[in-house]
C-alpha cells in the first residue's frame, strides 16, 4: 500500500468508529467513503427543501453545492455570498429555514461534535431552529476527545480559517494561535454537542477523504 492509501485506511476506520459513537449520542450518523458519495447525499436533501442555509464551511463549499442550486427557485441563505448590509438578514435566514449545511471543526472518537464560532450563527443553527441539519465532516477532523478537538481548533482550523478569509488576526500571519485581541478575533464562542439536542434532526456525515479544514 502507498503512503496515501495507508493514511486513507486509517481514515475509514476512525470515521466508521465515530459514525458508530454518534449514532449512540443520538444523531443519525453515516460513514461514506468519498467526496462525491458525499455530495449525492447532500444534494438529495436539498431537493427536498424549499429554504437552505449555509453556514460557512469550506467543506460544504468545496462539493460546489451552492453553486448547483442557483437558479432551481430555492431560498439561499449564505452570508458569504451577499454584501455587508445583507449579512445579517442571511445569518438569520439560517436559523429557520428547511435545511441548514455546515461543516464541523472536529468531531470526536466518543461522538461529540465540537465548534468555534465568531458571531455564533453557525453554532446556534447546528442545535436549534432548521428544520433539518447536515453536518459534513471530512475523515481528518476525528479526534479523539473533546480536549483534542479543542487543540485542533486552537492549532489547526483557527489559523486556517483566519488566512482563508484574510482577516487581520496576529494567528493570520503567524500560522500559530496568539489568544489574541484583534476585532476581528473568530474564537469568540465554543459549542460542544455531547448528545443529540432533544428537538433537532440533525444528520452527520463521515466522509473517508480530507474534506474541509
Amino acid at each position: 500500500m502507498s503512503r496515501v492509501e495507508i493514511g486513507l485506511w486509517q481514515l475509514e476506520i476512525r470515521a466508521m468508529r465515530c459514525v458508530e459513537a454518534l449514532r449512540k449520542n443520538g444523531f443519525d450518523a453515516g460513514y461514506y467513503s468519498d467526496v462525491d458519495a458525499v455530495r449525492a447525499r447532500v444534494l438529495a436533501e436539498c431537493e427536498k427543501a424549499e429554504s437552505i442555509g449555509f453556514g460557512g464551511s469550506l467543506s460544504v463549499q468545496e462539493m460546489g453545492i451552492f453553486e448547483v442550486l442557483e437558479g432551481k427557485g430555492k431560498k439561499l441563505f449564505d452570508h458569504g455570498r451577499v454584501p455587508p448590509e445583507k449579512k445579517a438578514a442571511a445569518r438569520i435566514g439560517q436559523l429557520t429555514c428547511d435545511l441548514f449545511l455546515t461543516g464541523t471543526n472536529a468531531v470526536t472518537l466518543d461522538g461529540c461534535l465540537v465548534n468555534l464560532d465568531m458571531n455564533g450563527n453557525r453554532t446556534n443553527s447546528m442545535t436549534f431552529g432548521p428544520k433539518k441539519i447536515l453536518v459534513v465532516a471530512g475523515g481528518q477532523k476525528v479526534v479523539a476527545d473533546v480536549g483534542d478537538a479543542l487543540r485542533r481548533i486552537k492549532s489547526v482550523a483557527a489559523p486556517r480559517n483566519t488566512k482563508r478569509l484574510k482577516l487581520d488576526t496576529p494567528c493570520a500571519t503567524s500560522g500559530f494561535c496568539e489568544d489574541c485581541d484583534s476585532p476581528q478575533r473568530i474564537c469568540r464562542v465554543y459549542s460542544i454537542i455531547e448528545r443529540k439536542p432533544a428537538h433537532s434532526d440533525i444528520s452527520v456525515l463521515l466522509c473517508g477523504e480530507p474534506l474541509g479544514l
